[in-house]
């Protein structure tokens, strides 16, 4: 099978396709990582290679999308984990412990796995530490040790980590934690949430007083609707916190009877007990549609009751399979063999059947679907159960009574009496973004298509760029029938035509057929009112969601892709200049010419570990009437450091000489953290001597107008309407945009949880 787009090609290449150490490739053809894939599931099984063709009939064709790292590792022979996520154990309020399960976050994300964590049991900032005459820090300080470690173990290794952290409501550091993004620098590589309770939300709704405490001691007394419009404001401002209405959570979990979730994974669609983790797959909705465009479009319930039926099997083999970083989460996952399968292609889907996302008749469709998905999901894991047995901790009794399976068909409910179930928790919503583009870049999850069509700056082998436009799928299949200059329907509709109120009923409609949780963001425009805005979260508490996102274009956020008119044809190569855009910002693969002089700056830089200081040199271009960094020079006379800072200083200077966003320069520098240890500087630790460079070419940046005071968006990111553009930090293509929690890039897959 040929991929219809070169994004798909190019992201299967560079993420999913197994190559040997040296980066030989090993899978000739998408077949063959759908076959190795297969393969690798089917090693539970008596009859391997009945199953095997199984496995390899509902991959064929991208009818089911496993998790990412289930497609880049199985069948490898690679030491790592297929899991994508985990929430890790509850932090004991003491140092060692503290310490114990920073190692333990360590192990973990250094197998690639994303973490949360609850912060929630540690005591507030200036609480009294018995035994040893000494005042807490408070659990933010522990989150910064946190954040330290999670950049050390980017530094050594490809992937960024990704790392979700969350406090109660009623904790008493809940308003410092609220506050902790305002600091441009802190917490960069946590995603933050607030642990909402009902009795939080009856308050607020009650404008009565809300206490702080921590074991039973009350430190302060506020107004909850002022603590809430602190979280509104926050979020506003700087897209954190989300919130999750944890009580919610507790309350609808199919194992309530023997766990208690305090967190989730880093985007949240996982909420888990300590050591939880996340397996996941997505059924992909857009191509299970029969007669697309016509009266008679439908989803094929057939093919989709095939695909789930084997698509459970699959996510379960996972958990006997897979390695583990800790045996802790080896215990958890096979005690409850909880799985999370879900669908992407939604929105996709909702088109070729003509209906509009968000109104009353896509509603309707997408609860016909999920329901139809959960019925088949657990009719197929209580097949499961009476083959292979019930996972370990099932109790008949008080597994029914959970309010979350009130809903479940009566057949269901006496088979699960009668034979068990063997996966305590069946369904979920995943962030899909990458996947989704490989599968010829369907619409994400349950999330509205974001453009229907954009261009996008593909790297050549040899350095060079060519442009490309990447559109969606469903509107590629509208053209083939219809020609490219047919008008289209008003249900095509992407994410900056809809109201946010349109985002939270889809999302409501979904959570009523899911067990664990939803990764959705709710896109609003810029220019929203705060009312408004906060009505949003409103709106998705009183309809029944587990937790809300926003995501709202703004100077500390940045801003996202915006669509543009579609290309014919892709251009030839290009290894010269790109021509200006219309908002005059420059990107180009030759360098800025030199100018016989330059303006500049001499920065002096004191490192502890070194007898003499380090001199940085930063010359600026003006260019569209404005300085941009175009060259460093670093100079000292410790000998020790020559060859690397001269290297620095070229490397550097051949960034900032090609133009556009050089802004992450100044990300990467201070994201290295030296194994020996770092040095205090002006009362602040600084992890290495290359971070306090790029902390001194963050300031001159700012210092020249480069950069904003908040140290957000570069000059070159415009930060306008919903849909404007931003470049990404790996390829330097403006095809980086928001969704479901992430940043991801639609030219070469980068992503990152924002």
């Amino acid at each position: 099978m040929a991929f219809e787009t070169t994004a798909a090609q190019n992201i299967w290449d560079l993420k999913y396709r197994a190559k040997t150490a040296d980066g030989v490739p090993v899978d000739k053809t998408i077949e063959d990582t759908w076959l190795r894939v297969a393969a690798a599931i089917a090693k539970p099984e008596t009859n391997r290679e009945y199953w095997t063709k199984q496995f390899q009939d509902a991959l064929s064709g991208f009818h089911f999308l496993p998790a990412g790292r289930i497609l880049a590792g199985a069948g490898t022979g690679r030491r790592v984990t297929l899991f994508n996520c985990f929430v890790m154990g509850v932090i004991p309020d003491d140092l060692g412990g503290i310490f114990d399960h920073l190692k333990e976050a360590a192990v973990t994300m250094q197998q690639g796995g994303g973490i949360g964590h609850d912060f929630s049991t540690l005591r507030p900032k200036g609480a009294r530490v018995h035994g040893v005459s000494a005042d807490s820090s408070g659990p933010l300080s522990f989150m910064d040790v946190w954040d330290s470690m999670c950049r050390t173990i980017m530094s050594a290794g490809s992937r960024r980590g990704a790392m979700m952290a969350t406090l109660r409501c009623d904790h008493p550091d809940i308003e410092a934690f609220i506050a902790a993004k305002r600091e441009p620098e802190r917490l960069r590589m946590f995603n933050l949430s607030v642990l909402v309770t009902d009795a939080f939300i009856d308050a607020v709704k009650q404008d009565a007083d809300w206490p702080l405490s921590f074991d039973g001691r009350v430190y302060k007394t506020v107004q909850a609707r002022d603590l809430w419009r602190q979280i509104m404001q926050a979020t506003y401002d700087y897209a954190e916190p989300g919130v999750i209405f944890i009580d919610r959570v507790n309350q609808r979990n199919n194992l309530q009877y023997c766990e208690t979730i305090g967190a989730t994974n880093p985007c949240g669609e996982q909420p888990l007990p300590p050591y939880g983790a996340c397996d996941l797959g997505s059924v992909n909705l857009a191509r299970l549609v029969d007669h697309p465009f016509t009266d008679r479009a439908a989803l094929n319930e057939a093919t989709l009751a095939r695909v789930v039926t084997v698509a459970v099997r699959m996510l379960d083999n996972i958990i006997d399979i897979s390695r583990y970083p800790l045996d802790q989460q080896r215990g958890e996952a096979l005690a409850k063999r909880r799985i999370g399968l879900g669908v992407t292609g939604l929105a996709d889907a909702l088109i070729m059947c003509r209906a509009r996302y968000g109104a009353a008749d896509a509603v309707a469709l997408t609860e016909r679907w999920m329901a139809a998905l959960r019925r088949h999901a657990y009719r197929a894991s209580i097949e499961l159960a009476a083959e292979k047995g019930a996972f370990p901790l099932f109790d008949a009794g008080p597994y029914l009574a959970s309010g979350a399976l009130s809903t479940l068909d009566s057949e269901l409910r006496d088979r699960i009496a009668r034979d068990g179930i063997r996966n305590a928790l069946v369904t979920s919503i995943a962030p899909t973004g990458t996947i989704s583009l490989l599968a010829d870049n369907v619409s994400s999850g349950i999330e509205p298509v974001y453009s229907l069509t954009h261009e996008r700056s593909v790297l050549t082998p040899d350095g060079g760029r060519w442009e490309d436009t990447l559109s969606d799928f469903a509107y590629r299949a509208y053209q083939r029938r219809f020609g490219v200059d047919a008008p289209l329907p008003d249900y095509f509709v992407t994410a900056q035509d809809l109201a946010p109120g349109d985002h939270v009923v889809m999302q409501a409609a979904v959570q009523k057929y899911i067990d664990s949780s939803i990764s959705k963001t709710i896109n609003v425009p810029e220019d929203i009112g705060f009312d408004a805005f906060s009505a949003v979260y409103m709106q998705a508490y009183d309809m029944g969601c587990k937790g809300c996102t926003t995501y709202r274009p703004n100077a500390v956020t940045g801003s996202v892709l915006r669509p543009v008119a579609e290309s014919k044809a892709p251009r030839e190569a290009n290894t010269t200049a790109f021509s200006a855009s219309e908002d005059g910002v420059v990107y180009m693969t030759q360098p800025l010419d030199r100018p016989e002089s330059l303006i500049g700056a001499t920065h002096k830089l004191r490192w502890p570990d070194s007898d003499h200081a380090t001199y940085i040199t930063i010359n600026d271009i003006m260019r569209d009437g404005r300085r941009r960094p175009f060259e460093v020079f670093i100079n000292s006379k410790n000998m020790e450091h020559y060859a690397w800072t001269v290297a620095l200083t070229r490397m550097i200077s051949a960034v900032f000489r090609r133009g556009g966003d050089v802004s992450f320069v100044v990300e990467e520098l201070k994201a290295v953290f030296d194994p020996r240890g770092g040095q205090w500087l002006g009362g602040r630790y600084i992890p290495s001597m290359l971070a306090a460079i790029g902390e001194v070419i963050e300031k001159h940046m700012i210092d020249t107008g480069f950069l904003p005071e908040t140290g957000a968006a570069p000059g070159g990111t415009r930060t306008g309407s919903a849909m404007d553009q931003r470049q990404c930090p790996k390829c330097g293509g403006l095809s980086l945009i928001h969704q479901e929690g992430c940043h991801l890039c639609n030219a070469c897959g980068y992503s990152k949880c924002a």
